[in-house]
């Protein structure tokens, strides 16, 4: 077993209290039941801020998507309006409709 990062734990609340339940996935495996609407999301990198030439700031990058049935959905809206997140993508797959951000945290 292993210990969540706390800023991660932060993320995860920030992220279901946007949806309203706790139909929010890190990592989710492919056999994984997932209820809709949710969101799903993983860490695609480090973005690293320098001074002098050395590291001194890291922030993760995340990619955040929101699947829901309701092609009129407001979760998207409430994410895209949190800091430091942008829409990078909509699409629709399996009669669903996925909106994907990515967020700085």
């Amino acid at each position: 077993m292993y210990t969540m990062d706390p800023r991660r734990v932060d993320l995860q609340n920030l992220l279901e209290a946007a949806l309203g339940t706790a139909n929010v996935y890190f990592q989710p495996p492919e056999n994984n039941e997932i209820q809709y609407p949710c969101i799903v999301y993983h860490r695609e990198f480090t973005e690293t801020e320098f001074a002098d030439d050395r590291p001194y700031h890291h922030n993760l990058r995340y990619q955040v998507t929101v699947i829901d049935r309701n092609p009129d959905s407001d979760i998207p809206r409430k994410i895209r309006d949190l800091p430091k997140c942008r829409h990078v993508r909509f699409f629709t797959a399996h009669d669903l409709n996925h909106d994907v951000f990515t967020l700085v945290f």
